[in-house]
């Protein structure tokens, strides 16, 4: 069985599916804020369960990211995940700073949800 854990999502089709069955933190906001969320739960005790930048899609090209972390907090920071969300929020500013997200339409925008949302149910099963 898998550990219990916490999902954190600006991604409203991984919020409407995960909530069910895992505890999950909804950001109404820019994927960098779901990065600084995560960042402050590994600050806290939490660990990084999937990686933050998870797919072949370009940071700057998604308006959606959903991460996974321990429910569990250690007594420590773990450094493994505070050094990974470190470097995909530098990698996030990196990539934004050369292009923006573009305003997708809905039809797209719905298309990078499922694709997001894909991959997170692929890793969890």
């Amino acid at each position: 069985m898998i550990e219990k854990l916490i999902i954190v999502t600006n991604n409203p089709l991984s919020f409407k599916n995960f909530k069910k069955s895992h505890e999950t933190i909804y950001i109404e906001g820019h994927v960098r804020e779901v990065y600084k969320k995560v960042r402050d739960m590994i600050h806290l005790g939490h660990r990084l369960l999937t990686h933050p930048l998870m797919s072949s899609i370009k940071p700057n090209m998604t308006p959606y990211r959903t991460i996974v972390i321990s429910y569990n907090k250690e007594a420590r920071c773990d450094m493994e995940s505070l050094t990974l969300i470190e470097g995909s929020i530098a990698t996030l500013e990196k990539f934004l700073s050369i292009k923006p997200i573009p305003e997708h339409n809905e039809a797209v925008k719905y298309d990078f949800q499922v694709i997001d949302y894909d991959l997170i149910n692929h890793a969890l099963n």
